[in-house]
């Protein structure tokens, strides 16, 4: 009887590391990561005050993402070297504390979209990122000596700035995520890009809103908690302010499949 308690115990502490480490992984902790709130609207960091080039990566998604975020993969392939020199060169520069919300927030979803962008060429051709085993919770992000995955960024970092809108900012690579921006996030402009991207989201084919009964993207249902509005989780009235399309406060709210077939042109 002791015999098997003891194995029940090894197996039990065994499980919770796997848990921890799966946790870290996913983004239960920023490994470190500076993080700060966002407290009113972003401020215009002017680009001489900029800390991060983001140029290269800029100048790969007008080449290769269209209008509408769909991605020439292929395209990618021919620039992997660029690519890679500005992943190399995100992995070089260690955000700290003293950086600006807004440089921190540039910095962050600019990874993580250009590391998902890195995902798929490793594995391409693929119909889905979830084709691939553990695209969010294995550490493909190196920052420093440290391995961070893209669920880490996520919800370990971006999430925990006091900021919604990076929801809309941040690619997953799938016909149903927010498209991908033809242009790098920056600090000078940051305000104006996350206006833009939420508005563009809220307002286009994801969601129906002028119905009886609306629908919204499955967004609004995984992360119901990080809309709110006067300090109370508040999906409906986040949405209506950026939209014409107002819905009743008590509307019944229905949420739409969601599509993860590539986002490929």
């Amino acid at each position: 009887m002791k015999h098997i308690l003891k194995l029940l115990l090894v197996f039990t502490l065994a499980l919770s590391s796997q848990q921890c480490a799966l946790f870290s992984a996913a983004g239960l902790s920023s490994q470190g990561q500076p993080t700060k709130l966002v407290d009113g609207n972003l401020v215009r960091i002017t680009p001489e005050q900029q800390i991060v080039d983001h140029s290269v990566w800029d100048e790969l998604l007008k080449k290769h993402v269209d209008e509408d975020g769909l991605v020439n993969y292929r395209g990618f392939q021919k620039d992997q070297s660029s690519l890679r020199q500005y992943l190399i060169m995100l992995s070089e520069t260690l955000p700290n504390e003293s950086w600006p919300v807004e440089e921190l927030l540039a910095y962050y979803i600019n990874t993580y979209n250009a590391y998902t962008v890195q995902l798929i060429l490793d594995n391409y051709p693929v119909e889905s990122i979830k084709d691939i085993n553990g695209p969010w919770t294995k550490g493909i992000v190196p920052i420093g000596n440290k391995n961070l995955s893209l669920g880490g960024i996520e919800n370990g970092i971006l999430r925990k700035m006091n900021e919604p809108r990076i929801h809309f900012a941040i690619n997953c690579a799938s016909i149903s995520c927010p498209k991908l921006l033809n242009e790098a996030f920056v600090p000078s402009r940051m305000e104006e890009q996350l206006q833009r991207v939420t508005s563009e989201f809220i307002n286009g084919n994801k969601n129906e809103l002028n119905s009886g009964q609306p629908k919204l993207s499955s967004i609004f249902k995984w992360y119901q908690n990080d809309f709110k509005v006067d300090g109370k989780v508040d999906v409906i009235g986040y949405i209506n302010q950026f939209t014409d399309d107002k819905m009743v406060p008590d509307a019944d709210l229905g949420f739409k499949d969601y599509n993860w077939n590539l986002n490929e042109q």
